[in-house]
C-alpha cells in the first residue's frame, strides 16, 4: 500500500510520479469517472494514467493545482485514499489491438443509500430501460478503460446510479480466457444485471440475456451446501424447474411456455428432501421460503384449513398483480405434503376437509387466476398416497426421487460431514473414506452422518477419565482413527441394510458339502446370483428351493445371501405374521418388495412360503389373497437401474404347482436329503463319532432311519444322543459337546425315535 500512496510532506507531492488527492472540480465532472490535473501534469502523463489496479483517463481542469489529482469519491474510495493522500501514477498506453470491449456485463444499482430498501419495502421497483441507458455510458464513458469489479457513477434520469463492471469481453480473446481490462467502445454491447433487493428493474433487455440474478451466487455448486451424492438429481431439478427461468420473460413468451410451478422430492426417510428444499430456498434471490409442515395447515375450525392454504399464496398474487411476470419468485415447501394431499374419497372423516384443502390447494397452483411466479417444493416418503390431480402437468409436476447414494456419492457425503475434522486436523492419517464408503452400502445421508458422530463418540470418551470428569483434555490428542469407525460400523446399522442377524440364525450348525449334489446346487445358485449382479438383461431372478422338512432349504438360501454380500437382504418368515390378517401380510409382502426396489441390487428370502399362504391340506385351504398379491409381486419387474433376487423355499412343492406358483419362479432347484455316503461325510466331517464307531453309527442310522434323512433331523438325533441318557440309571453328568458321541447313545437314541 507504500507502493501506492502515502501520507507524507510536500516533498512526496513534488515527486515526477505522484499526486495529492483532492476532490472532483464538480459534481457533474464527477459523473465523467476522469481523472482531473493541471495543463502542465496532463503535459507529462498523458490522456490515461494508471494508478493502483485502475486506468483513469485524464482531463485538465483549471481549478487543479499542479501536482495535485482530482479524483471522486467512488475513485477514492475503490483506491484506498483520502483527500490530501498522495497517490502514484504511471502513464499508459492502450494496446493498439485486441483491446476493445466486445461486450460487458454491468451491475447496477443506486448511490443513495437505503433508496432500495425504500422501494422494495412498498413493493415497487425504479424502471431501467436497457437501451436508454447505453446510449448514456456509450456518450459519458466511451475510449475509456475499465477494469473487472471497477466501479463509475452515472446519471440517468435525474438519478444517480453506481455501475460496477462484473465481466469483459475483449475483441480477439482465446475462448476460456477471462479479460481483465478493455476500452469501452461506441459499439461495445452492454448486460446489466439487478440484483432482487436493489430496487432496480431493467426493461428491454436483449434476449440473449440470461438472468443470473435468480441465484444469489453464480456458482451452481450443492457441495458447498453441505448435500452430496446427488449431481443427478440436481442436474434433474435444474433442467426442468429453473432453466426456463434463467432465460428473459420475452423468450419464454415466445415459446409459449409456462414455467415450472411445482416440484415433488420422494424417497426414503433420511435421504436428505428436507435439506435439498431448505438449501434450493436459499440458493434462489426470491422472497423467503415459507416453510410449512403439512399438519399444520389443518385446524379444528371450519373452512381455517383452506384459509391457511389461501395465506400462503397472498404475497405472491399480490405482487403478480402488481408487476406481472417481473415479479420475484416465491417459493413454498411442502414438508410432509402427504399428510395434507391425501388422495380425495380416501379419508373417511365425514367433515371432507382433506378433500377441500386438496381442491383448494389445486385451483390456486393451476386455477383459472393461476399465478405464474410460484415455486412449490413437496417432501414425502409416501407418494402412492398423494392425489393423483397433484402430480399432473401444471402441478407438482417436476417428480425427483431422492434415493440412496452410490458409491461415489457416499465419498462425497463421507467427505462433507469430515470436512471440518480434516480442517482441525482431528482426522487420523488411517482413515480411508474410499473403503468406508464401499462397506457402508445402503447407507442414507443420515445414516452416513450417524456414523461419523458415533465414530467421534468413541475418539471422544477415548480422552474422558471416568474417574475424574474434570480432568484437563488436551486437544491435540483427539484423534478419529479407523478403529473408531470399525466401531461405528458396528453400532450403526442402515434402515434398507441387509439383516445378517436373521441369516446367521437359520444356520445355527453351518454349512458343510455333503457331495456332489451339493456343490452342484450351491454352484447353480451362485450363478443366479452373478447374473442378477452383471447382466443387464435380466433385472430380477426369482428362484425356488424345494424339498423334505428338514433339508437345508433355508440354510442354504441364508449362506447364499450371506455370501452375495447384497447391499439389501432380508429375510420373510412367516413367525413376523402370526394372529396377522390376510390385508396385513399384503402390505407387509408389497413395503419389502417396495423397499428392495430403492436399492440398487436387492436379494428377498420367502421362506416357508405354504406358512405365508395359511395352507392346511385339510380342506384344503389357503389364503387367496396373498397367493394372488404373490403372484403379481413375483413378476413384477423392478424399477429402471434396479435390481433383484428372490429366493423362496417350499415343502410343498406338488401343491404349489396346483396353484400356479411355481411358474412365477424362474427357477425352481430340488434340495434332496441325504443318501447313507452323504450321511457319513456329513458325520465324518463333524467328528460326531471315533474312527473306529463311525461305521457301526451309519449302519445304525440306515437300519433304524432309512435310506434318506433330512439333514436337519440328523442334527437333531446327534445332539440327543449326545445330551441324553443312555440308560435309565445311567445319572453322570451331561456329555462334553465337543467329544464323540458314545456309539451306544446313538443306538439308543435311534431304537427310542424308531419305536
Amino acid at each position: 500500500m507504500d507502493a501506492l500512496f502515502g501520507r507524507g510532506s510536500s516533498n512526496e507531492a513534488s515527486s515526477a510520479s505522484a499526486l495529492r488527492v483532492v476532490n472532483c472540480p464538480s459534481q457533474e465532472l464527477a459523473k465523467t469517472n476522469k481523472a482531473f490535473v493541471s495543463a502542465s501534469d496532463f503535459s507529462r502523463i498523458g490522456p490515461y494514467a494508471e494508478m493502483g489496479d485502475r486506468v483513469f483517463m485524464t482531463d485538465v481542469s483549471s481549478e487543479i493545482a499542479d501536482g495535485s489529482v482530482g479524483l471522486n469519491s467512488a475513485q477514492r474510495a475503490q483506491l484506498r485514499v483520502s483527500v490530501g493522500d498522495v497517490i502514484r501514477w504511471a502513464s499508459y498506453e492502450p494496446p493498439s489491438r485486441e483491446f476493445d470491449c466486445v461486450g460487458m456485463t454491468i451491475e447496477l444499482e443506486f448511490t443513495r443509500p437505503g433508496m432500495a430498501a425504500e422501494l422494495t419495502g412498498r413493493n415497487q421497483h425504479e424502471a431501467v430501460e436497457a437501451e436508454a441507458l447505453t446510449s448514456v455510458l456509450r456518450r459519458t464513458f466511451s475510449s475509456q478503460v475499465f477494469t473487472v469489479g471497477q466501479k463509475a457513477a452515472v446519471e440517468y434520469c435525474g438519478k444517480n446510479y453506481f455501475i460496477t463492471i462484473n465481466h469483459l469481453v475483449v475483441e480477439g480473446a482465446r475462448e476460456g480466457v477471462q479479460s481483465m481490462r478493455g476500452m469501452f467502445t461506441p459499439s461495445t454491447t452492454v448486460v446489466y444485471e439487478a440484483m432482487a433487493s436493489s430496487g432496480i428493474k431493467i426493461l428491454g433487455q436483449k434476449a440473449t440475456v440470461m438472468n443470473t440474478g435468480l441465484f444469489k451466487s453464480k456458482d451452481f455448486s450443492f457441495s458447498k451446501l453441505g448435500i452430496g451424492g446427488l449431481d443427478k438429481q440436481f442436474e434433474d431439478i435444474f433442467r426442468r424447474a429453473f432453466s426456463s427461468r434463467i432465460f428473459p420473460q420475452s423468450v419464454v413468451q415466445r415459446l409459449g411456455i409456462q414455467h415450472v410451478k411445482g416440484m415433488l422430492l420422494h424417497g426414503p426417510p433420511g435421504t436428505g428432501k428436507t435439506l435439498i428444499a431448505r438449501q434450493i430456498g436459499k440458493m434462489l434471490n426470491g422472497k423467503e421460503p415459507k416453510i410449512v409442515n403439512g399438519p399444520e395447515i389443518m385446524s379444528k375450525y371450519v373452512g381455517q384449513s383452506e384459509e391457511n392454504i389461501r395465506k400462503l399464496f397472498g404475497d405472491a398474487e399480490d405482487e403478480f398483480k402488481a408487476r406481472g411476470d417481473d415479479s420475484e419468485l416465491h417459493i413454498i415447501i411442502f414438508d410432509e405434503i402427504d399428510a395434507i394431499c391425501k388422495a380425495r374419497g380416501s379419508v373417511n372423516s365425514g367433515t371432507g376437509v382433506h378433500d377441500s384443502i386438496v381442491n383448494q390447494l389445486l385451483t390456486k397452483i393451476d386455477g383459472v387466476d393461476a399465478l405464474n411466479n410460484i415455486l412449490l417444493i413437496g417432501m414425502t416418503n409416501r407418494k402412492d398416497m398423494l392425489d393423483e390431480a397433484m402430480l399432473r402437468p401444471g402441478r407438482l409436476e417436476v417428480h425427483i426421487e431422492i434415493g440412496l447414494p452410490d458409491e461415489s456419492g457416499r465419498i462425497q457425503i463421507l467427505n462433507i460431514h469430515s470436512n471440518k475434522m480434516t480442517e482441525n486436523k482431528f482426522l487420523g492419517a488411517d482413515v480411508d473414506l474410499a473403503e468406508l464408503a464401499k462397506r457402508t452400502g445402503n447407507f442414507s445421508g443420515a445414516e452416513i452422518e450417524g456414523l461419523v458422530k458415533s465414530a467421534v463418540s468413541f475418539a471422544l470418551t477415548r480422552q474422558v477419565d471416568m474417574n475424574d470428569i474434570g480432568a484437563t483434555i488436551e486437544e491435540e490428542n483427539i484423534k478419529v482413527t479407523m478403529a473408531d469407525f470399525e466401531l461405528a460400523l458396528l453400532e450403526v446399522k442402515p434402515a434398507f441394510g441387509a439383516s445378517t442377524d436373521q441369516f446367521e440364525r437359520c444356520m445355527l450348525n453351518g454349512m458343510i458339502s455333503y457331495g456332489e449334489k451339493y456343490e452342484k446346487l450351491v454352484s447353480t445358485m451362485q450363478s443366479l446370483i452373478e447374473q442378477v449382479r452383471v447382466s443387464e438383461r435380466t433385472p430380477m431372478l426369482t428362484c425356488l428351493l424345494e424339498g423334505n422338512a428338514g433339508s437345508g432349504k433355508s440354510a442354504l438360501a441364508a449362506a447364499l445371501a450371506l455370501k452375495s454380500a447384497f447391499p439389501f437382504m432380508k429375510l420373510l418368515t412367516s413367525d413376523g405374521f402370526v394372529g396377522a390378517s390376510e390385508a396385513a401380510k399384503c402390505q407387509a409382502l408389497a413395503k419389502l418388495f417396495d423397499d428392495a426396489y430403492k436399492s440398487p441390487l436387492s436379494l428377498i428370502v420367502l421362506d416357508d412360503i405354504e406358512r405365508l399362504l395359511e395352507y392346511v391340506s385339510i380342506g384344503p385351504r389357503f389364503s387367496n389373497v396373498v397367493l394372488q398379491a404373490l403372484l403379481v409381486l413375483l413378476k413384477r419387474q423392478p424399477p429402471q437401474g434396479r435390481k433383484l433376487l428372490v429366493i423362496g423355499t417350499t415343502s410343498l412343492p406338488l401343491v404349489f404347482e396346483e396353484m400356479g406358483l411355481n411358474a412365477a419362479f424362474n427357477v425352481s432347484l430340488h434340495v434332496p436329503e441325504l443318501s447313507p455316503s452323504e450321511a457319513a461325510g456329513v458325520l465324518s466331517h463333524i467328528g460326531a463319532f471315533s474312527a473306529d464307531d463311525l461305521p457301526s453309527a451309519c449302519q445304525a442310522l440306515q437300519a433304524l432311519a432309512g435310506e434318506r434323512i433330512a439333514i436337519k433331523k440328523l442334527f437333531m438325533l446327534l445332539e440327543m444322543a449326545r445330551h441324553g441318557k443312555a440308560h435309565e440309571d445311567d445319572m453322570s453328568d451331561a456329555a462334553n459337546a465337543n467329544e464323540p458321541v458314545a456309539l451306544e447313545r446313538w443306538v439308543a437314541c435311534l431304537r427310542d425315535l424308531a419305536q
